[in-house]
Protein backbone atom coordinates (compact mmCIF):
# COMPACT_ATOMS: atom_id res chain seq x y z
CA UNK A 1 0.00 0.00 0.00
CA UNK A 2 1.15 3.58 -0.56
CA UNK A 3 1.32 6.14 2.25
CA UNK A 4 2.55 9.70 2.54
CA UNK A 5 4.41 10.60 5.74
CA UNK A 6 4.77 14.23 6.79
CA UNK A 7 7.51 14.44 9.41
CA UNK A 8 10.55 12.18 9.44
CA UNK A 9 11.85 12.80 12.96
CA UNK A 10 12.43 10.16 15.63
CA UNK A 11 8.92 8.76 15.39
CA UNK A 12 7.84 9.58 11.84
CA UNK A 13 11.13 8.46 10.34
CA UNK A 14 11.12 5.14 12.18
CA UNK A 15 7.49 4.50 11.28
CA UNK A 16 8.16 5.23 7.62
CA UNK A 17 11.13 2.87 7.67
CA UNK A 18 9.06 0.11 9.30
CA UNK A 19 6.48 0.51 6.55
CA UNK A 20 9.14 0.36 3.84
CA UNK A 21 10.55 -2.80 5.40
CA UNK A 22 7.02 -4.18 5.36
CA UNK A 23 6.74 -3.70 1.61
CA UNK A 24 4.80 -0.43 1.47
CA UNK A 25 5.66 2.54 -0.74
CA UNK A 26 6.27 5.68 1.33
CA UNK A 27 6.37 9.28 0.11
CA UNK A 28 7.97 11.57 2.69
CA UNK A 29 7.91 15.30 3.24
CA UNK A 30 9.36 17.55 5.93
CA UNK A 31 9.93 21.28 6.06
CA UNK A 32 13.70 20.78 6.05
CA UNK A 33 14.89 19.69 2.62
CA UNK A 34 18.10 18.22 4.01
CA UNK A 35 16.17 15.95 6.39
CA UNK A 36 13.78 14.52 3.82
CA UNK A 37 16.47 14.04 1.17
CA UNK A 38 18.84 12.32 3.60
CA UNK A 39 16.03 10.09 4.86
CA UNK A 40 15.01 9.11 1.33
CA UNK A 41 18.59 8.29 0.39
CA UNK A 42 19.07 6.11 3.47
CA UNK A 43 15.76 4.23 3.36
CA UNK A 44 14.47 4.06 -0.19
CA UNK A 45 11.54 6.35 0.48
CA UNK A 46 10.53 8.90 -2.16
CA UNK A 47 11.07 12.49 -1.05
CA UNK A 48 8.65 15.24 -2.06
CA UNK A 49 10.01 18.73 -2.61
CA UNK A 50 6.85 20.51 -1.45
CA UNK A 51 3.33 19.77 -0.26
CA UNK A 52 2.12 20.14 -3.84
CA UNK A 53 4.70 17.60 -4.95
CA UNK A 54 3.80 15.39 -1.99
CA UNK A 55 0.13 15.26 -2.99
CA UNK A 56 0.99 14.81 -6.67
CA UNK A 57 3.11 11.75 -5.89
CA UNK A 58 0.26 10.07 -3.99
CA UNK A 59 -2.23 7.87 -5.86
CA UNK A 60 -5.93 8.57 -5.13
CA UNK A 61 -7.50 7.84 -2.77
CA UNK A 62 -4.50 9.39 -1.04
CA UNK A 63 -3.47 8.61 2.51
CA UNK A 64 -1.29 11.19 4.28
CA UNK A 65 0.00 10.53 7.79
CA UNK A 66 1.05 13.51 9.93
CA UNK A 67 3.76 12.75 12.47
CA UNK A 68 4.45 16.27 13.70
CA UNK A 69 4.05 18.23 16.97
CA UNK A 70 0.44 18.79 18.00
CA UNK A 71 0.95 22.56 17.79
CA UNK A 72 1.80 22.27 14.07
CA UNK A 73 -1.14 20.13 12.97
CA UNK A 74 -3.71 22.86 12.30
CA UNK A 75 -1.37 24.91 10.12
CA UNK A 76 -0.30 21.82 8.22
CA UNK A 77 -3.95 20.90 7.62
CA UNK A 78 -4.63 24.44 6.42
CA UNK A 79 -1.85 24.04 3.85
CA UNK A 80 -2.51 20.40 2.95
CA UNK A 81 -6.31 20.05 2.79
CA UNK A 82 -6.86 22.39 -0.20
CA UNK A 83 -4.49 20.23 -2.23
CA UNK A 84 -6.37 17.01 -1.53
CA UNK A 85 -9.53 15.64 -3.09
CA UNK A 86 -12.76 13.96 -2.10
CA UNK A 87 -12.06 10.48 -0.77
CA UNK A 88 -8.52 11.27 0.42
CA UNK A 89 -7.49 10.47 3.98
CA UNK A 90 -5.47 12.40 6.54
CA UNK A 91 -4.18 10.56 9.62
CA UNK A 92 -2.83 12.43 12.63
CA UNK A 93 -0.52 10.08 14.52
CA UNK A 94 0.88 12.60 16.98
CA UNK A 95 -0.38 13.54 20.44
CA UNK A 96 -3.22 15.87 19.52
CA UNK A 97 -6.03 16.78 21.90
CA UNK A 98 -9.03 14.61 21.07
CA UNK A 99 -11.35 17.63 21.07
CA UNK A 100 -9.26 19.08 18.24
CA UNK A 101 -9.77 15.82 16.34
CA UNK A 102 -13.55 16.15 16.58
CA UNK A 103 -13.34 19.70 15.23
CA UNK A 104 -10.94 18.79 12.42
CA UNK A 105 -13.05 15.87 11.27
CA UNK A 106 -16.09 18.16 11.05
CA UNK A 107 -14.12 20.82 9.16
CA UNK A 108 -12.78 18.34 6.59
CA UNK A 109 -16.02 16.44 6.11
CA UNK A 110 -17.69 18.95 3.72
CA UNK A 111 -14.70 18.53 1.39
CA UNK A 112 -15.13 14.77 1.45
CA UNK A 113 -11.74 14.34 3.12
CA UNK A 114 -11.60 11.65 5.80
CA UNK A 115 -9.80 12.34 9.06
CA UNK A 116 -8.37 9.61 11.28
CA UNK A 117 -6.76 10.14 14.67
CA UNK A 118 -4.22 7.54 15.72
CA UNK A 119 -2.61 7.59 19.14
CA UNK A 120 0.81 6.03 18.72
CA UNK A 121 2.91 4.48 21.49
CA UNK A 122 6.30 2.84 21.10
CA UNK A 123 8.85 5.62 21.16
CA UNK A 124 12.31 5.13 19.73
CA UNK A 125 11.95 1.35 20.15
CA UNK A 126 8.98 1.11 17.81
CA UNK A 127 11.01 0.49 14.67
CA UNK A 128 11.92 -2.98 15.90
CA UNK A 129 9.18 -3.67 18.47
CA UNK A 130 6.28 -2.13 16.60
CA UNK A 131 3.83 0.57 17.66
CA UNK A 132 0.71 0.25 19.79
CA UNK A 133 -1.97 2.08 17.79
CA UNK A 134 -5.20 3.56 19.18
CA UNK A 135 -7.41 4.62 16.27
CA UNK A 136 -10.41 6.91 15.89
CA UNK A 137 -12.49 7.51 12.77
CA UNK A 138 -15.10 5.91 10.56
CA UNK A 139 -15.03 2.11 10.31
CA UNK A 140 -14.77 1.84 6.53
CA UNK A 141 -11.74 4.13 6.39
CA UNK A 142 -10.01 2.34 9.27
CA UNK A 143 -10.60 -0.97 7.48
CA UNK A 144 -9.15 0.52 4.28
CA UNK A 145 -6.00 1.49 6.17
CA UNK A 146 -5.69 -1.88 7.91
CA UNK A 147 -2.56 -2.97 5.95
CA UNK A 148 -0.75 0.13 7.24
CA UNK A 149 -1.84 -0.37 10.84
CA UNK A 150 -1.03 -4.08 10.74
CA UNK A 151 2.52 -3.40 9.53
CA UNK A 152 3.18 -0.68 12.09
CA UNK A 153 1.76 -2.70 15.00
CA UNK A 154 3.89 -5.21 16.93
CA UNK A 155 1.68 -8.24 16.33
CA UNK A 156 1.19 -10.93 18.98
CA UNK A 157 4.90 -11.62 19.34
CA UNK A 158 5.89 -13.74 22.31
CA UNK A 159 3.26 -12.35 24.70
CA UNK A 160 1.06 -15.16 26.03
CA UNK A 161 -2.61 -14.97 25.13
CA UNK A 162 -5.09 -13.77 27.72
CA UNK A 163 -7.13 -16.86 28.68
CA UNK A 164 -10.33 -16.94 26.65
CA UNK A 165 -9.17 -14.22 24.27
CA UNK A 166 -9.32 -16.60 21.30
CA UNK A 167 -13.12 -16.50 21.60
CA UNK A 168 -13.25 -12.72 21.21
CA UNK A 169 -11.26 -12.00 18.06
CA UNK A 170 -10.43 -8.51 16.79
CA UNK A 171 -7.12 -6.72 16.30
CA UNK A 172 -6.29 -5.80 19.91
CA UNK A 173 -4.00 -8.82 20.24
CA UNK A 174 -2.08 -7.55 17.22
CA UNK A 175 -1.36 -4.24 18.96
CA UNK A 176 -3.82 -1.96 17.17
CA UNK A 177 -7.48 -1.14 17.77
CA UNK A 178 -10.25 0.92 16.23
CA UNK A 179 -11.45 2.57 19.44
CA UNK A 180 -14.42 4.49 18.06
CA UNK A 181 -15.39 7.62 16.09
CA UNK A 182 -13.33 10.78 15.65
CA UNK A 183 -11.26 11.60 18.71
CA UNK A 184 -11.60 8.16 20.30
CA UNK A 185 -8.06 7.13 19.36
CA UNK A 186 -6.44 10.16 20.89
CA UNK A 187 -8.77 9.97 23.91
CA UNK A 188 -7.49 6.47 24.65
CA UNK A 189 -3.89 7.57 24.02
CA UNK A 190 -4.42 10.57 26.31
CA UNK A 191 -5.46 8.34 29.20
CA UNK A 192 -2.64 5.92 28.32
CA UNK A 193 -0.15 8.74 28.81
CA UNK A 194 -1.84 9.88 32.02
CA UNK A 195 -1.38 6.35 33.37
CA UNK A 196 2.22 6.43 32.17
CA UNK A 197 2.80 9.57 34.27
CA UNK A 198 1.48 7.75 37.33
CA UNK A 199 3.55 4.61 36.81
CA UNK A 200 6.70 6.61 36.20
CA UNK A 201 6.08 8.70 39.31
CA UNK A 202 5.58 5.56 41.42
CA UNK A 203 8.89 4.11 40.28
CA UNK A 204 10.64 7.45 40.80
CA UNK A 205 9.31 7.89 44.33
CA UNK A 206 10.08 4.30 45.30
CA UNK A 207 13.65 4.44 44.06
CA UNK A 208 14.08 7.78 45.81
CA UNK A 209 13.12 6.17 49.13
CA UNK A 210 15.67 3.43 48.47
CA UNK A 211 18.26 6.07 47.53
CA UNK A 212 17.82 7.79 50.90
CA UNK A 213 17.83 4.58 52.96
CA UNK A 214 21.23 5.65 54.35
CA UNK A 215 19.75 8.76 56.00
CA UNK A 216 20.85 7.50 59.43
CA UNK A 217 24.49 7.67 58.37
CA UNK A 218 24.24 11.28 57.32
CA UNK A 219 24.30 13.65 60.25
CA UNK A 220 21.44 16.09 60.52
CA UNK A 221 21.65 19.51 62.08
CA UNK A 222 20.33 19.73 65.63
CA UNK A 223 18.25 22.89 65.76
CA UNK A 224 14.68 24.14 65.79
CA UNK A 225 14.49 24.23 62.01
CA UNK A 226 15.36 20.58 61.35
CA UNK A 227 13.12 17.59 62.06
CA UNK A 228 15.19 15.03 63.95
CA UNK A 229 15.59 11.49 62.66
CA UNK A 230 14.30 9.59 65.70
CA UNK A 231 15.81 6.24 64.83
CA UNK A 232 18.88 6.71 62.65
CA UNK A 233 19.78 3.08 63.32
CA UNK A 234 16.87 2.05 61.12
CA UNK A 235 18.25 3.87 58.09
CA UNK A 236 21.74 2.49 57.66
CA UNK A 237 21.45 0.84 54.24
CA UNK A 238 23.69 1.52 51.26
CA UNK A 239 21.45 -0.05 48.65
CA UNK A 240 22.52 -0.91 45.13
CA UNK A 241 19.71 0.56 43.05
CA UNK A 242 21.14 -0.80 39.83
CA UNK A 243 20.86 -4.35 41.14
CA UNK A 244 17.48 -3.80 42.77
CA UNK A 245 16.04 -2.61 39.46
CA UNK A 246 17.45 -5.70 37.80
CA UNK A 247 16.12 -7.91 40.58
CA UNK A 248 12.59 -6.55 40.24
CA UNK A 249 12.59 -7.36 36.54
CA UNK A 250 12.79 -11.06 37.43
CA UNK A 251 9.42 -12.38 38.52
CA UNK A 252 8.33 -9.33 40.50
CA UNK A 253 4.74 -8.10 40.33
CA UNK A 254 6.05 -4.58 39.55
CA UNK A 255 7.99 -5.75 36.48
CA UNK A 256 7.29 -3.76 33.30
CA UNK A 257 8.94 -2.32 30.22
CA UNK A 258 9.37 0.98 32.08
CA UNK A 259 11.27 -0.90 34.78
CA UNK A 260 13.39 -2.53 32.06
CA UNK A 261 14.32 0.93 30.80
CA UNK A 262 15.02 2.12 34.36
CA UNK A 263 17.35 -0.81 34.94
CA UNK A 264 19.18 -0.01 31.70
CA UNK A 265 19.57 3.65 32.70
CA UNK A 266 20.94 2.73 36.15
CA UNK A 267 23.35 0.23 34.62
CA UNK A 268 24.72 2.90 32.29
CA UNK A 269 24.91 5.63 34.95
CA UNK A 270 24.14 4.53 38.55
CA UNK A 271 24.04 8.15 39.79
CA UNK A 272 22.03 9.38 36.78
CA UNK A 273 24.50 12.24 36.60
CA UNK A 274 23.52 13.07 33.01
CA UNK A 275 20.03 14.15 34.06
CA UNK A 276 18.84 17.29 35.83
CA UNK A 277 15.44 15.93 36.89
CA UNK A 278 13.43 18.51 34.97
CA UNK A 279 10.54 16.50 33.52
CA UNK A 280 8.43 17.86 30.65
CA UNK A 281 4.75 17.20 30.02
CA UNK A 282 3.46 17.37 26.47
CA UNK A 283 -0.22 17.81 27.30
CA UNK A 284 -1.77 14.36 27.62
CA UNK A 285 -1.48 14.23 31.42
CA UNK A 286 -3.21 17.60 31.70
CA UNK A 287 -5.99 16.57 29.33
CA UNK A 288 -6.48 13.29 31.19
CA UNK A 289 -7.04 15.18 34.42
CA UNK A 290 -9.43 17.61 32.73
CA UNK A 291 -11.45 14.64 31.49
CA UNK A 292 -11.39 13.09 34.96
CA UNK A 293 -12.75 16.30 36.50
CA UNK A 294 -15.50 16.71 33.91
CA UNK A 295 -16.50 13.04 34.19
CA UNK A 296 -16.36 13.13 37.98
CA UNK A 297 -13.93 10.21 37.86
CA UNK A 298 -11.42 10.42 40.75
CA UNK A 299 -7.79 10.26 39.59
CA UNK A 300 -5.63 11.28 42.60
CA UNK A 301 -2.55 9.34 41.46
CA UNK A 302 -2.61 10.71 37.92
CA UNK A 303 -3.17 14.29 39.08
CA UNK A 304 -0.37 14.10 41.64
CA UNK A 305 1.98 12.68 39.00
CA UNK A 306 1.20 15.64 36.75
CA UNK A 307 1.82 18.17 39.50
CA UNK A 308 5.08 16.43 40.33
CA UNK A 309 6.26 17.20 36.81
CA UNK A 310 5.43 20.86 37.33
CA UNK A 311 7.45 20.82 40.56
CA UNK A 312 10.41 19.19 38.80
CA UNK A 313 10.68 22.32 36.65
CA UNK A 314 10.55 24.64 39.68
CA UNK A 315 7.11 25.86 38.66
CA UNK A 316 6.22 25.82 42.35
CA UNK A 317 9.21 28.04 43.19
CA UNK A 318 7.08 31.06 44.13
CA UNK A 319 4.74 28.91 46.22
CA UNK A 320 7.74 27.66 48.19
CA UNK A 321 8.87 31.24 48.71
CA UNK A 322 5.40 32.10 50.06
CA UNK A 323 5.66 29.19 52.53
CA UNK A 324 9.08 30.34 53.65
CA UNK A 325 7.90 33.93 54.02
CA UNK A 326 4.90 32.89 56.14
CA UNK A 327 7.09 30.79 58.44
CA UNK A 328 9.43 33.73 58.90
CA UNK A 329 6.56 36.14 59.62
CA UNK A 330 4.69 34.03 62.16
CA UNK A 331 7.62 32.35 63.87
CA UNK A 332 10.82 34.10 62.86
CA UNK A 333 11.98 30.94 61.11
CA UNK A 334 15.04 31.68 59.00
CA UNK A 335 15.71 29.59 55.91
CA UNK A 336 18.54 27.12 56.29
CA UNK A 337 21.07 27.66 53.52
CA UNK A 338 22.29 24.40 52.04
CA UNK A 339 25.14 23.77 49.69
CA UNK A 340 24.09 22.70 46.18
Amino acid sequence: MQLGMIGVGRMGGSMALRLIRGGHQVIVYSARAASREAFAKQTGATAASSLDDFVAKLIPPRAAWLMIPAASVDQTLTDLAPLMEKGDIIIDGGNSYYIDDIRRAKELSPRGIHYVDCGTSGGVWGLERGYCLMIGGSSDIVIHLDPIFKTLAPGRGSISRTPGREKIGGTAEEGYLHCGPSGAGHFVKMVHNGIEYGIMAAYAEGFNILYHANAGKEGRAVDAETTPLRHPEYYQYELNLRDIAELWRRGSVVASWLLDLTAAALREDPDLSKFTGRVADSGEGRWTNIAAIEEGAPAPVLSTALYQRFSSRNEDDFARKILSAMRYKFGGHVERVTED
